[in-house]
């Protein structure tokens, strides 16, 4: 699956300059557009619309608009952001993002959080903003952090006939061990680079 593009992350990095200004004005504005649709709370125009394309067709128009305004309203209610990496090699999308949830109740894990995810993995397009607002909650309320930018590039391509934003989700969610893991993997690396020599 490919990366979220260069505007899309420029968009992430637009809304965390928000924070860092400390705009409270801007990020109330944009927490109005919470579950509603593009162009139902007119405040958030101002922050969303110069990021859209004017050369799209209208559906992608409207998935555009959609992705854009639903990030920026989330956003601005949850602002907890995965640290900017050099090294992407880790998955940073929602499904990491729950994988996290899932083990943080007292390292027991919790079990709700996977019937949530899986809900989020099943619902239609139609169904995602709520999906998503349910899911950001529960990120924020346990402090995890969200991938801003890979989340406004995978709801943009959320309807894909392969269906490979929902596959990534689910490797990011049960396919990794995680990163106490990491280290595992790279000591069997380094002994079986040793092993070859």
């Amino acid at each position: 699956m490919s990366p979220p593009s260069a505007r899309e992350r420029r968009f992430a990095d637009y809304l965390a300059g928000l924070v860092a200004a400390e705009d409270r004005a801007a990020l109330a504005a944009l927490r109005r557009g919470l579950g509603k649709e593009p162009g139902e709370a007119a405040e958030v125009f101002p922050y969303v619309v110069p990021w859209l394309s004017s050369d799209a067709g209208r559906r992608d128009r409207e998935d555009e608009e959609q992705a854009y305004f639903l990030v920026a309203s989330l956003f601005a209610w949850h602002q907890g952001a995965w640290p900017a990496e050099g090294d992407r090699r880790r998955a940073t999308n929602l499904g990491a993002s729950f994988r996290l949830a899932a083990r943080s109740r007292d390292e027991g894990g919790e079990p709700g959080v996977e019937r949530r995810f899986v809900a989020l993995l099943n619902c239609h397009r139609a169904d995602l903003p709520v999906h998503l607002r349910h899911a950001v909650g529960l990120l924020k309320a346990k402090e995890i952090p969200v991938d801003w930018a890979e989340l406004l590039h995978d709801i943009r391509r959320w309807d894909s006939a392969s269906r490979s934003v929902q596959r990534a989700w689910a490797r990011a969610f049960w396919g990794h061990a995680g990163p106490s893991d990491d280290a595992a993997h790279a000591t069997d690396d380094q002994a079986a680079t040793a092993a070859e020599r």
